[in-house]
Order: structure tokens, then C-alpha cells, then sequence
């Protein structure tokens, strides 16, 4: 946030620095430099408008977080859900896989009789 004040500090004076004196005079929302004020009345105004300035920009950034964290949170339990949707499908697969290999070992096998032998049809000799 500090690097982003900055940034738009440099170029509000390089903005001034290109332009007319008379173009830089308008109060435009800024930090601004207090020092080279004289009276202790004109330095105060200056620090007020730089405090100003602060407590708008956090206000709005943190709007704008806070946007993106509600965001962020809705993608998430979306996601949630989809991972349970899937999962269920996950876990039905995997009940349907477990039964046709039984069945499929079952068939292999053959169908033992009550002796464990393998069944014989009675018309067979």
C-alpha cells in the first residue's frame, strides 16, 4: 500500500513538473509535502489533507478486498460442493466396480456345488 502511495505521489509530481504553476496550484488529493510550508497553521492544514487523503484510500482499498475476499469465498464453496458431488459419483463407481468383479469372479469360478465341486448338469454324463 506504502509502494502504491508513492507511485501515485511521483507522478502527481512529475504530473506538476511538466505542466504550468499555475495547473499544479489546484488542490489535487494527494500526499503532499508539509515541510516547506512556513506558518504552523498552513503545515497543520497540510498534514490534515495528507491524513485525509490516507484514511480514503484504506477505506477504499479496503472495499475493494473485501470484494474480492467475498468473491474468492463464494468460488470456494462452490468448489466445495463440487468436489462432493463428485465424490459421491467417485465412491458409486468404485461400489458398481467392486460388484461387477464379484460377479465377474463369481461367473469365473464357476457356480460350486455342495461339496465345493463344480456343478454338473444332470442330462451330462
Amino acid at each position: 500500500m506504502i509502494d502504491r502511495i508513492a507511485l501515485v505521489a511521483s507522478v502527481l509530481s512529475g504530473v506538476c513538473a511538466l505542466t504550468s504553476v499555475e495547473t499544479c496550484a489546484q488542490d489535487v488529493p494527494g500526499i503532499e509535502i508539509c515541510t516547506v510550508e512556513k506558518t504552523m497553521e498552513r503545515r497543520t492544514s497540510c498534514l490534515q489533507s495528507n491524513v485525509d487523503f490516507l484514511q480514503k484510500t484504506i477505506v477504499k482499498l479496503s472495499a475493494d478486498h473485501a470484494q474480492k475476499l467475498d468473491a474468492a469465498n463464494r468460488q470456494i464453496e462452490g468448489l466445495k460442493s463440487t468436489v462432493v458431488g463428485l465424490q459421491k459419483i467417485v465412491d458409486d463407481l468404485q461400489t458398481a466396480q467392486k460388484k461387477s468383479a464379484e460377479d465377474q469372479k463369481k461367473k469365473a469360478d464357476g457356480a460350486p456345488g455342495k461339496d465345493g465341486a463344480p456343478a454338473v448338469k444332470e442330462g451330462a454324463k
